[in-house]
């Protein structure tokens, strides 16, 4: 696991080096990273392909028809009911910073990793729109179709 970053940006979407500033607030990014509007949708898409955000790589949801879903992190089936907006933005964008040592990808952190590759140095795994987009994904209710 200590490679899946060089893994991740490889073969994902990796975002542009010009991120959104963001404050930590506790156990939460407050605001989200940008002013587009996040579309639960395009969420689903990127939880369930293994080739954009590999969150089922990890982990498993109800609402995600893929074979072979995660059992190394927790099923994110119901976690709006544990976790805010807020609280599942920080975990997307530096989980490291909750729980050090994690093996949870930080998606939208640039400084302070190891072994990037250079041509990825600098650059997000994802955009601030799909953290956001990811984020309405799970906070979407789990009786509602997606996708």
């Amino acid at each position: 696991m200590k490679h899946l970053w060089i893994y991740m940006a490889a073969l994902g979407s990796v975002g542009c080096a010009d991120t959104t500033s963001y404050k930590i607030v506790g156990d939460t990014i407050p605001p989200p990273l940008t002013s587009e509007p996040a579309n639960p949708d395009r969420g689903h898409t990127l939880f369930s392909t293994r080739s954009d955000a590999h969150c089922v790589l990890c982990h498993s949801h109800t609402q995600v028809d893929v074979p072979f879903q995660g059992n190394l992190g927790p099923d994110l089936s119901s976690v709006a009911d544990r976790l805010s907006a807020a609280q599942i933005r920080l975990r997307l964008v530096d989980y490291d910073r909750i729980k050090a040592g994690t093996t949870m990808p930080s998606y939208y952190r640039t400084q302070g990793l190891h072994q990037v590759s250079p041509e990825f140095e600098g650059r997000t795994v994802l955009t601030a729109l799909e953290i956001e987009d990811i984020i309405a994904f799970l906070i979407t209710d789990a009786d509602e179709p997606n996708g």
